[in-house]
């Protein structure tokens, strides 16, 4: 099988876990399930973004959340160590999942390492691979979530949110996040993040 055709089998099959997630958004009047609209938004951004992405990076993007609704945030104590302690666990059980479908698929052992690797987000800052998907999340969520927010959160917690995901980013996803299209107040409070 060559590497195009198992890229879409393991799409599929990412695609196909996902789209059991009992969370729902609609979008334009379609309703979907949330983590399978996140993992298409994933692919979407890291095409836009970097369009030469490896393989490895490409699998990556697509499951970065897989299955997430099976651990459930609440399931952890809601304070900032419950909050760390589920992202840590939640790192784990997606390279679990991942590397399941990528042997069913037949990928060789290299791939899938790397793949648990990035969705790990080792050495971020120091790895280009890991930081290029974690720009990609961060044009993710300032596209597609960071609006929403807008309406849960009070300015001061918000321009905290925005400073957080600032700093994980580099020159380049700075860049293109300043790029994207904003509300008036989503502007204003980027541009008070930033000051």
């Amino acid at each position: 099988m060559g590497n195009s055709q198992k890229l879409e089998q393991a799409f599929a099959m990412f695609d196909a876990a996902n789209a059991k997630d009992p969370n729902t958004e609609v979008v334009n009047g379609k309703t979907y399930p949330k983590e399978l609209l996140y993992a298409e938004r994933m692919t979407a951004t890291l095409n836009r973004f970097e369009p030469n992405a490896t393989e490895a990076l490409q699998l990556t993007a697509r499951c970065q959340h897989i299955c997430r609704w099976e651990i459930p945030r609440e399931s952890y104590e809601m304070n900032r160590t419950g909050y760390l302690l589920w992202r840590q666990n939640l790192k784990k059980f997606h390279a679990k999942k991942a590397a399941d479908i990528l042997t069913q698929v037949g990928y060789d052992q290299e791939t899938i390492d790397r793949v648990q690797f990035l969705l790990q987000k080792k050495q971020l800052k120091r790895d280009d691979e890991t930081q290029c998907l974690e720009d990609v999340i961060c044009l993710v969520f300032l596209e597609h979530y960071y609006e929403s927010f807008l309406s849960k959160h009070d300015d001061a917690k918000m321009i905290g949110i925005l400073q957080k995901t600032w700093k994980k980013m580099s020159e380049k996803g700075h860049k293109a996040a300043l790029e994207l299209h904003y509300s008036e107040k989503g502007l204003q409070l980027i541009q008070q993040a930033l000051a």
